[in-house]
This record gives C-alpha cells, sequence and structure tokens, in this order.
C-alpha cells in the first residue's frame, strides 16, 4: 500500500486535472534551488551519519513537536535539548515511539504530506506510521541511515540540490562552510547574514553581542557609525562564504529614517540598557532601513521575515531556548510601515527586498499593490504556518492579480528539516501548476504559457532573485 497518492494535490475535475498533470511532468524532475533555509552547515561539513530517526525527523522540527506539546506531550520526553540544563529523553527508540504513537494528530496536515513523502521515497516504507509499526519504522530507518548513500552529502546529490542557502548569525564564525569550502565536494551550501543578535536589543545577551561584534570586526561599535561599519564588514565576511543575501527576523515591519544625531543618540541609549520598548522598536525600524541601504552599497538580496511573537512561552524559553515552536503570527502592517524605507530607497537601482508574512489578510490589500509597483519588492512564497498546499492556493489568487507571477520568487522551503526539502518543493511545484492549469481551462493563460510560468515558479525566479 502506497502511503502517497500520485495525484495528491491536483483538481478533481478531469479537464484542469490533466492539464495540471501535463504541466507537472515538466517540473517535477528539476533541479532544488533551495535560497533560504536553516538546515545545520555542520552536517555536510562532517559528512558523518544521522544518529538514529528520532534525532532526524524528531527532535530538530519544531513542525513535529509543537503538535505534539498541544496534545500534553512534554519537549523533554521527545529529547530537545534543555537551555537550563535539566535532563531530557535521550533513548532515541523511545522519542520514536512517543511520536509515532501520536502520528494521528498530523492528518489533514502539510506536515504529513512532508512526512509520508520522506518516509515512502528514501526508506521505502509501504504502510503507515502508528504505535503498532513504530519499531518497523526505527529499524528500517535507522538500518538506511547507517549507509553510505545516506550521509549528508550523498542525500544532498541525490536531491538534486542546485544550491542551499543556510541561516546564520552575525557572530558566526562560519568554520563549517570554510569546511565544506576547503574539502573539495562540488556540493554548494552557502551561508546567508542573519543580524538579529546585533540589531534586536530584546535579544538574549544583546549587550555582550555588541561588544563581540566590535572584537571580531575590529570597528568601534561604541559609537553608531562605527557599528554601522561592522556590519559591512561582517556582510563582506559572509559574501566572502558564498552569501547572497541577508535576513531579518523582526516583531514588525516597521522602519524609520532617523537624522545622524538622532540615530547616534537612540543606539546610546540602546547600547547602554536605557532605552525604553518604543526605543527597541524604534532601533530594529532604524536599522532594518540602514540594513537596505547596506543592500544598495553591496548588492545583497535583502529578506523581512515579519510578524511573529516569537518565543510567546516565558516558561519554555527559559527552559528550552529560543525557535521551540511558540512563536505566534500577529498582525502586521507593511504599508505605512514600510514607507520610510521605501522613500529612502525604494527606488534604487539593483535593489531587491523579498517581504515574507504571517498575516494573510494582508496579501490583497498590502503586500500585492506594494511589490505590484515599488522595483525593489518581491513578495516571498507562503511561510511557516501558511507553507501548506491551502496557504499557497491563497497566495496565487490574492496577490497574482495585482502582482503577478514575476513580482514573486518562487518557492523557497525555510526549513531545519532535512529531509523534508523534496517534499515542500514537490508540494508547491504540484500546487502551482494546479493553479496555472485552473487559469488555463477558464481561459485566462494560454496553455503554451502555462508552461512557461511552471519553470519559472520551479527554479528560475528563486535562482534568479536570490543571485545563484
Amino acid at each position: 500500500m502506497a502511503l502517497l497518492n500520485p495525484d495528491r494535490l491536483f483538481p478533481a475535475e478531469e479537464k484542469t486535472h490533466s492539464v495540471a498533470r501535463a504541466l507537472y511532468e515538466t517540473v517535477r524532475s528539476l533541479p532544488i534551488v533551495s535560497p533560504h533555509g536553516h538546515t545545520d552547515p555542520r552536517w555536510f561539513a562532517e559528512n558523518e551519519a544521522f544518529p538514529d530517526p528520532a534525532r532526524l525527523f524528531v527532535t530538530p522540527d519544531h513542525y513535529i513537536f509543537r503538535m505534539l506539546v498541544s496534545q500534553g506531550v512534554s519537549l523533554a520526553d521527545l529529547g530537545v535539548p534543555s537551555a537550563d540544563g535539566t535532563p531530557v529523553e535521550t533513548d532515541g527508540r523511545a522519542i520514536w515511539r512517543r511520536f509515532a504513537g501520536h502520528y494521528h494528530l498530523f492528518r489533514g496536515t502539510p506536515t504529513r504530506l512532508w512526512l509520508d513523502h520522506a518516509f515512502e521515497t528514501l526508506f521505502d516504507l509501504d504502510i503507515r506510521l502508528s504505535a503498532e509499526t513504530a519499531d518497523h519504522y526505527y529499524d528500517r530507518i535507522a538500518d538506511y541511515l547507517r549507509r553510505k548513500e545516506f550521509r549528508p552529502r550523498a542525500l544532498f546529490e541525490r536531491f538534486d540540490i542546485e544550491v542551499m542557502a543556510t541561516t546564520e548569525s552575525a557572530l558566526d564564525d562560519l568554520a563549517w562552510h570554510r569546511t565544506i569550502r576547503d574539502s573539495g565536494w562540488t556540493g554548494r551550501v552557502v551561508t546567508t547574514y542573519r543580524p538579529d543578535a546585533v540589531v534586536d536589543p530584546d535579544f538574549n545577551g544583546f549587550a555582550d553581542n555588541l561588544v563581540r561584534f566590535g572584537e571580531i570586526t575590529r570597528c568601534d561599535t561604541t559609537c553608531f557609525a562605527g557599528y554601522l561599519d561592522a556590519h559591512r564588514v561582517r556582510r563582506a565576511f559572509f559574501r566572502e562564504h558564498g552569501a547572497t543575501a541577508t535576513d531579518h527576523g523582526h516583531p514588525t515591519a516597521l522602519t524609520a529614517t532617523l537624522s545622524p544625531a538622532e540615530a547616534e543618540a537612540l543606539y546610546g541609549r540602546v547600547r547602554g540598557g536605557q532605552a525604553s520598548a518604543a526605543d527597541r522598536e524604534l532601533f530594529r525600524a532604524q536599522m532594518l532601513t540602514e540594513m537596505a541601504r547596506l543592500s544598495v552599497e553591496d548588492g545583497m538580496v535583502m529578506q523581512i521575515h515579519a510578524g511573529s511573537w516569537r518565543n510567546h512561552s516565558d516558561q519554555i524559553a527559559a527552559r528550552f531556548g529560543r525557535d521551540k515552536g511558540f512563536d505566534i503570527p500577529q498582525p502586521t502592517n507593511y504599508v505605512a510601515a514600510l514607507k520610510p524605507l521605501l522613500d529612502a530607497v525604494g527606488l534604487e537601482p539593483g535593489l531587491t527586498i523579498i517581504l515574507f508574512t504571517l498575516d494573510e489578510t494582508v496579501y490583497s490589500r498590502e503586500l500585492a499593490p506594494l511589490a505590484g509597483v515599488y522595483p525593489c519588492l518581491r513578495l516571498g512564497p507562503p511561510w511557516w504556518f501558511h507553507d501548506s498546499p491551502e496557504g499557497m492556493k491563497r497566495f496565487r489568487e490574492q496577490a497574482t492579480e495585482t502582482a503577478g507571477f514575476y513580482n514573486t520568487v518562487g518557492f523557497n522551503d525555510d526549513t531545519r528539516a532535512f529531509c523534508s526539502i523534496p517534499a515542500r518543493h514537490d508540494v508547491a511545484r504540484r500546487v502551482d501548476c494546479a493553479y496555472l492549469a485552473d487559469l488555463v481551462t477558464t481561459g485566462r493563460l494560454a496553455e503554451d504559457e502555462a508552461f512557461e510560468v511552471a519553470y519559472d515558479l520551479a527554479y528560475r525566479l528563486a535562482k534568479e532573485a536570490y543571485r545563484l
């Protein structure tokens, strides 16, 4: 019994289904361009076997453990490392059995699609995961993981990944990327500049991070001009390691254009720990504009991932640290928030800013109209909670009429879960082909044009938007 329906996500109506299938057959085997994600470069630097099924699928994937937590399973019982040193489960089989016993919770979710895709296509599993089949799954996957063709580099090549971008902090030494570069392996893994640790005053250890930022760049980060120079130095360092893009995870999309004197005074309050909540938000706003100006200077593509209330549970953050599934979408304004930045650099030639949102209400009202006129703006694909078949469909329906296809950037998987990458790209290709097929059969797009657009969405747009 196959886990996957070969016609999944295609329209039920026969004529539209036929067109979608034909479109999909032309893009299903295209190489994967993965321009933004959070896989660990250490995997590809050391190329060691993944330790066990639980640590491959469960422990690193917040899509999985947040669902289990919602039904009363603790992060500790899933082996998620604690930040405070309290003990957690270390038995991979025990973790896997807990996961398998709750697999029914993922019915109807994109996570189920991604997992079943990996189970069937990578590990030749054709029975459903459950408490009864947990050990069968564990033994099969563990056996495969011991084989050399399941090492990280071999899987990278098997997935036909043309290029993959990871995401590192501005303070990262990029040692794993140097190891990859110097190893002689031909797989292309590049980094992305993520400066949140030295841009967000609410980031843990912010004051110490600024000191370290000055030390590693040899810039005077006690003044605002020296602080901006430190960003220039680090951005250049990241470009030496393949980076073509920056990434900014802010709670809002607010931007600002303070005078040099105002910016210096604000930086002094922030650096000295005297900043109010309003000051801290204003500093983040000013730094989005400064990052855009730096992108005008050095040509790096800028990504803004706005609108998440991160680490919503103080208790979980204290025990397990950041990024443990307790990040919640909130309403986000883009029209007024981005105006200062767009007034400053919005018409600069060569600048690319890719906008992401967790607030779907702004697709047609704000984001599509903005990207439909400002030459620097592009719309990123549905992100995080909306990285799903229905989320992708809603995005196309609400954004295309105003922004078109060519003010979007194709697809990126934005994942920590390595084995889900081909599944996520497959879902996006199927959904886009289904959407295009509907345009064809309702007379809104010529069939020959649909084939061109399908190729662009699956491959070309991401490669060109991210300058890869």
